[in-house]
């Protein structure tokens, strides 16, 4: 008999699994539907972090949680274990990881490149806006000097939106 959502009368709590077996939901105990939590180690150059998550997730999903603390989007992170680096979709506790194992964080190169990249560009960009800035500057003294002349004005409007 069913009392509360999924819980009989006798206190115990059922789930359904995908595949439509009806099994008793773990405890906390028992580390809950991740499996038990571990600390893993990760370093990144000099930095250290330190992440307690359950044994039985992916490497991407470890990545998510590394991105605040890194400052690293997910996909620009390459991590490392035992020397080999790992695929996304790769479960913790099946690479090996354990409590207190240690974890190496490297930033792809091809997002390095792309930062590089998107800061000559800004750069760049800058210079432009500054030169610009510059001649509309310009125009404004002439404008002011050329003030009886209405034609003039609306050519210079036209040419140099104000």
């Amino acid at each position: 008999m069913k009392g509360k959502e999924g819980e009989s009368s006798e206190g115990i709590a059922w789930e359904l699994r995908p595949g439509g077996m009806l099994v008793q939901t773990r405890s906390d105990a028992a580390g809950g539907p991740g499996g038990p939590l571990v600390k893993i180690r990760v370093s990144r150059g000099s930095c250290q972090h330190e992440v307690s998550i359950p044994s039985q997730t992916t490497f991407g999903e470890l990545k998510k949680v590394l991105a605040p603390e890194t400052g690293l989007e997910p996909q620009e992170q390459r991590l490392l274990f035992r020397g080999k680096e790992k695929d996304d979709d790769e479960r913790l506790h099946m690479a090996g990881i354990k409590d207190m194992s240690k974890v190496v964080l490297l930033e792809d190169p091809a997002s390095k490149e792309r930062k590089l990249q998107q800061m000559k560009w800004d750069q760049g960009m800058l210079r432009a806006c500054e030169a610009v800035a510059l001649v509309r500057a310009e125009v404004d003294k002439l404008v002011v000097k050329v003030g009886g002349y209405p034609v003039i004005l609306e050519i210079c409007r036209l040419l140099f939106v104000f």
